[in-house]
């Protein structure tokens, strides 16, 4: 018996009906749209930001108030003032330096580490790894008071007669005292991706390097990182950018001076005055201090791609 219409054509089916049919239909066209929204919103999320810094970096001091979306003036002076009050190009110097070395370590120690993780098997590997992800994930505020009871000097290791008492070193307004600790919080999330690289290069290829005369060491140089580049080189850069952002040791460890290797966070928290603070200054000092970071990243990326896509091995 008829019910005086199908539910089958379209033009008795709802709006929301009428749309999951098509997108059956054409996935395709589905699968176009999604990427441009989540394209979308993550371009406002993440350049709005940077925006704004150019908004208030380009408006003038005494107009930073009942802001809009559009700056107020154009004061491109501001991106020089930031170096005529404080040596704000010190600042940043500090801040790669520091965080090159840290890379320079990590990656170090991370190869050995994955080597050994990636490609040897042994009893307690499963229960090392595991130390080494619960450790990744403890924030960097949960240290900041024993770093900086350990690095000022004020912990006692041993007191010997005539001899006196061993402290720690007191490292306070050197690199040292934010080096060591970097490399020590963000050593795991290296570990982690080499382990992976290290373990996927067949065993033929070590074996080959080790039947000419390379110990393991050799082989590790010569053959496992030379074929793991896009690992280090996502290593080597996530650490850079996270030791050259860092903020709570950073402004820790140092007294805020820029001849004492006080990072680029004191640089631009010295436009805040007791009685005044340079919006504007602080918005085109952050701008500034992010461009080495974009540059690597848009340097760094080509390469990674790159090696990601050539091919992977395979035994």
């Amino acid at each position: 018996m008829s019910t005086g219409g199908s539910t089958d054509g379209g033009e008795d089916q709802g709006p929301v009906r009428r749309w999951a049919r098509g997108a059956i239909q054409r996935p395709d066209d589905v699968y176009q749209g999604l990427f441009y929204v989540v394209t979308g919103f993550f371009l406002v999320t993440t350049l709005f930001p940077f925006y704004w810094l150019l908004v208030l970096a380009l408006t003038p001091l005494d107009r930073i108030v009942d802001m809009g979306l559009l700056p107020k003036g154009f004061n491109v002076a501001a991106f020089v003032e930031v170096f005529d009050r404080i040596p704000f190009h010190v600042y940043m110097f500090n801040s790669i330096v520091i965080a090159l070395v840290t890379t320079a370590i990590i990656l170090v120690v991370a190869s050995f580490a994955g080597y050994a993780f990636g490609r040897l098997e042994f009893r307690a590997k499963p229960v090392l790894l595991l130390a080494l992800l619960a450790i990744s994930y403890f924030p960097p505020a949960a240290f900041i008071i024993p770093i900086f009871q350990f690095f000022t000097g004020n912990v006692t290791f041993l007191t010997l007669p005539g001899v006196g008492t061993i402290s720690s070193p007191n490292w306070f307004n050197t690199p040292g005292a934010m080096v060591t600790p970097f490399s020590a919080l963000f050593l795991p999330l290296s570990i982690f991706i080499l382990t992976t690289f290290y373990s996927q290069i067949p065993d033929g290829l070590e074996d080959a390097a080790r039947v000419e005369g390379s110990t393991r060491i050799g082989a590790l140089f010569r053959v496992i990182i030379p074929l793991s580049a896009p690992g280090v080189a996502t290593a080597g850069v996530l650490t850079f950018i996270g030791v050259y952002n860092e903020f709570f040791i950073s402004f820790l460890m140092t007294d805020g001076q820029a001849q004492n290797w006080a990072p680029i966070v004191w640089g631009i928290l010295n436009y805040q005055g007791q009685y005044q603070a340079f919006y504007n200054l602080m918005a085109a000092a952050s701008i500034i201090g992010v461009l080495p970071v974009v540059i690597l990243v848009v340097v760094a990326q080509e390469r990674i791609v790159s090696g990601l896509t050539s091919g992977a091995l395979k035994e």
